[in-house]
């Protein structure tokens, strides 16, 4: 999965890079993913488990569940009916028009 992510774009004419650290909640703790980041130099930053959790990585894992819980509002994305990955990838830029537009018109009044 970390293979197949396009690369971070940074500043104008660099060249595109991985991430330097990977976030990761406790269902991603085992020594072979730690060993597969640090390989691609990649730091894993991933809560052991049976120890308090990492501060902060909630925040940034509310957000995620928060977009994923908005695109299930739409029925057909909730359970994956196509077959072919580019038509659910237009359903899912089709579902993120309506959900950018209300949120640029929350912040916009």
């Amino acid at each position: 999965m970390v293979d197949g992510r396009p690369p971070v774009a940074g500043a104008p004419r660099s060249a595109p890079r991985r991430p330097e650290a990977l976030l990761g909640d406790k269902g991603y703790d085992s020594n072979p993913n730690r060993d597969a980041l640090r390989k691609r130099r990649i730091l894993p930053v991933i809560s052991r488990k049976g120890s308090p959790n990492i501060k902060g990585l909630g925040k940034l894992h509310y957000v995620v569940e928060q977009t994923i819980a908005l695109l299930h509002r739409f029925r057909r994305l909730a359970i994956r009916w196509e077959r072919r990955t580019e038509l659910h990838r237009v359903f899912v830029s089709l579902a993120c028009r309506p959900i950018c537009r209300r949120r640029l018109k929350s912040t916009t009044e």
